[in-house]
């Protein structure tokens, strides 16, 4: 059950209420409850602007253990008359949530668009990034794909030597401070120690030397990988990882001439066995078209197969 209690306001309450609609008589009244019954505790004039006369006239009648309605009037006027501020106070609540600062930020959130999801913070913020201009690598810009940070020298030198084929695996992060793409690892890396080159809590760039035998020929595959662990990371870790992603990407192909086979997104390591990688940069193809059966013929006894034979080359029906 849900017991709801109305409160009779007394007639001083009433007789001010009517003062107050009329004229600029009243800056702040309070009202008290007693014996359950609304009733005029004190009154305040204006001396000074409302926002000047705000805290020096609300606050000190705010008492620890006694709750009440404040109301305040601004000096702004409506169709109806002056604009009044419902101020209801309770002990338990601080007291700088009735402050003026306390009241101007509750302006400012009632005024804020309604909050994002991460989700949709996540998208709202990498298509900001998504503007068009040049792609450059040694100078920070955004591009169509995103924001390009430059590649410290180190990184740069590994995807050189990795291109060339000196080294098998290169691990690359982002330097929010510096802005900056730098080097992480070139440690040898097989296969089998690909999952462990994963990290579980921060995004990182790949690039792995997949080397494999396919249809008898031995090859070597660039392959990227772009590992972000879910939700684990920040809001502007995904944002801008996802947005540095393709400007690295056409850097490495554009102006290191690096053949990259696959490009992959994962969110942990567990995922890059020798199948998976196998089918990824070597997928299947589905190009047979489904054989349907031919229909019967008409039921019962049926004659002598025709064949007819292009006119002229002297051969008979059968």
């Amino acid at each position: 059950c849900c017991f709801v209690l109305f409160l009779l306001a007394g007639n001083d309450v009433k007789d001010m209420f009517a003062s107050a609609r009329s004229g600029d008589e009243y800056r702040l009244v309070k009202i008290v409850i007693e014996d359950e019954q609304l009733t005029l505790g004190t009154s305040r004039k204006a001396s000074k602007s409302w926002d000047k006369d705000y805290d020096p006239l609300v606050l000190p009648l705010l008492e620890d253990d006694v709750p009440c309605y404040i109301l305040y009037r601004l000096d702004s006027q409506n169709n109806q008359g002056y604009e009044w501020i419902f101020l209801a106070w309770s002990p338990d609540r601080a007291s700088d949530d009735l402050s003026l600062s306390g009241y101007r930020k509750h302006l400012t959130s009632q005024a804020a668009p309604l909050p994002l999801t991460a989700a949709e913070e996540e998208l709202r913020q990498i298509k900001l990034s998504e503007v068009q201009t040049d792609v450059g690598v040694d100078t920070k810009q955004q591009t169509l794909q995103g924001v390009a940070f430059p590649i410290h020298q180190d990184g740069m030198a590994a995807l050189e030597k990795f291109r060339d084929k000196k080294i098998n695996y290169i691990q690359l992060k982002i330097d929010f401070e510096q802005e900056l793409i730098k080097l992480c690892s070139t440690e040898p890396t097989e296969i089998k120690d690909l999952p462990s080159r994963i990290p579980k809590d921060v995004a990182r760039y790949h690039f792995f030397l997949y080397k494999h035998s396919h249809e008898g020929d031995y090859l070597e595959s660039t392959v990227f990988i772009y590992s972000m662990p879910g939700y684990k990371c920040s809001i502007r870790e995904r944002m801008l990882y996802s947005s540095c992603k393709n400007p690295l990407v056409d850097m490495v192909e554009n102006r290191l001439k690096m053949e990259i086979e696959k490009k992959l997104e994962i969110e942990n390591g567990e995922e890059l066995t020798s199948d998976f990688l196998y089918d990824e940069v070597h997928p299947k193809q589905h190009a047979h078209k489904q054989v349907f059966a031919k229909p019967k013929g008409p039921a019962g006894k049926r004659g002598g197969r025709r064949i007819t034979r292009p006119p002229g080359e002297g051969d008979e029906e059968d």
